[in-house]
């Protein structure tokens, strides 16, 4: 990762207040032992590319008595919690608690991540995770840099790796669904689903963390490039089943990293395979694409 292992970009990689976060974690011995999400020392700094859902906790019982004291002050009669934690945190008067909750990120239920803007503009990306009325359908997309293991002194004994966003991106699934183009001769009544039952595949991949390449390649796919639900969408309707997903480095890795995500069809009456490849660069934080989806005769190891 020649991007990432400069001392420059280590020392950047988050705004002054988490550099000093991640002094704490290093002296406390967790800047070599992070291996969450990519197997790799967290000394490297790996991008994230990460799909789940952004919580706020009290990091100290002091900041949760300054919360409860905040909403005595605003007229929150008859909202629920989560109504009432939403409009203190956005009310302006109340913007230094934004900064002293901590913000995790949770991945298929566990906390995975622990969320630092990189500059006091971002902050903001945070405030619009916060549902008033929060649903279990509910995206959350975090962009960035992960860094060391959280010392546990910095959100009251949680110890999971920091990552520095970019970019977040807030939505609910449904929302998500219909806003995927139908592609023409598709009715939308039975492209839906598709784009849903691919969406849900997807995200429930085993130990996707969006911090390995693969993770960050098919993460990006999901969210960013409409034409693979065009294409399961035109193989169901001709008969075929979504068997795999797969991802695996590039043999045209070279100066830049490449990762080929693999859709492998079976026909359901023949058992007869149909393969498509479309390959991602990822050398930065953000990935794009580097061919578009094509019929591939083989899927490369």
């Amino acid at each position: 990762m020649q991007l990432v292992n400069s001392l420059e970009t280590q020392r950047s990689w988050l705004g002054s207040r988490s550099r000093g976060v991640v002094a704490q974690a290093c002296a406390e011995g967790s800047c070599s032992t992070d291996t969450a999400g990519g197997g790799e020392a967290s000394s490297s700094y790996p991008f994230v590319y990460a799909i789940g859902n952004i919580d706020i906790r009290f990091p100290s019982l002091g900041v949760e008595k300054e919360f409860v004291q905040a909403s005595g002050r605003a007229d929150t009669a008859g909202l629920t919690d989560q109504q009432t934690l939403h409009s203190v945190l956005t009310r302006p008067q109340n913007r230094y608690l934004t900064r002293q909750v901590c913000w995790v990120m949770t991945i298929e239920g566990l906390d995975s991540y622990l969320l630092q803007p990189r500059e006091s503009a971002d902050f903001d990306l945070l405030l619009e995770a916060v549902r008033a009325n929060p649903g279990r359908m509910d995206i959350d997309v975090v962009i960035g840099l992960r860094g060391p293991l959280a010392p546990p002194s910095m959100c009251n004994g949680l110890t999971v790796p920091i990552v520095g966003f970019s970019q977040i991106y807030s939505f609910d699934r449904d929302t998500f669904v219909k806003a995927v183009p139908v592609p023409q001769g598709t009715k939308s009544a039975a492209f839906v689903p598709t784009v849903g039952e691919l969406l849900e595949r997807i995200l429930k991949m085993a130990d996707n963390a969006g911090a390995t390449d693969e993770h960050r390649a098919l993460n990006y796919l999901v969210t960013r490039y409409p034409v693979i639900y065009n294409l399961a969408a035109e193989r169901f309707s001709a008969g075929y089943s979504l068997e795999s997903i797969d991802s695996s480095p590039s043999r045209l890795s070279g100066a830049r990293r490449m990762v080929n995500v693999n859709f492998v069809f079976v026909h359901r009456q023949t058992s007869v395979p149909d393969r498509y490849s479309v390959r991602v660069d990822v050398t930065e934080e953000f990935p794009f694409l580097a061919s578009t989806l094509t019929p591939a005769p083989y899927i490369e190891r």
